[in-house]
């Protein structure tokens, strides 16, 4: 039988593959349907996001989605706009500032499992160093 988006989320929302390493615990944050257009790929959560999980819910989503010229509600449309980070769980801080990169466990777990259940993707904003290397492949971030 084939998985369901809904059997994904459900496996998604119990993962503990990391759960010793993140120093808030599991929390996945994505926004994703069957029928979503644009798929927005990025790094990981934020310490806000994980509190809220609701994906750029900080500076940083403001700031893009006044670059894409669109609104909130567009924005969190899931309907018309996948939120998939490479990294579904806030991964902590790095010693000397900055968040640590997404585990690298998550990605080959869940991406193409969570792609499969996206067929109407028509375009990929790629946001951040790890998401460009994931997607692009190495040689093609600068």
């Amino acid at each position: 039988m084939a998985e369901t988006l809904e059997d994904l989320l459900d496996a998604i929302r119990a993962c503990q593959t990391c759960a010793a390493h993140l120093p808030l615990g599991p929390r996945p944050v994505l926004h994703v349907s069957r029928t979503a257009r644009l798929l927005i790929a990025s790094q990981a959560p934020g310490t806000r996001v994980h509190e809220t999980g609701q994906s750029f819910n900080d500076a940083s989503g403001d700031r893009l989605r006044g670059w894409m010229g669109i609104d909130r509600a567009t924005f969190y449309d899931s309907s018309r706009v996948a939120l998939v980070p490479m990294g579904l769980c806030y991964p902590g801080r790095l010693p000397k500032g900055g968040d640590c990169p997404p585990r690298p466990e998550c990605a080959p777990q869940w991406r193409a499992r969570i792609m499969a259940q996206m067929p109407d993707i028509r375009l990929t904003l790629v946001v951040g160093s790890y998401a460009q290397l994931h997607i692009l492949g190495k040689g093609r971030v600068s």
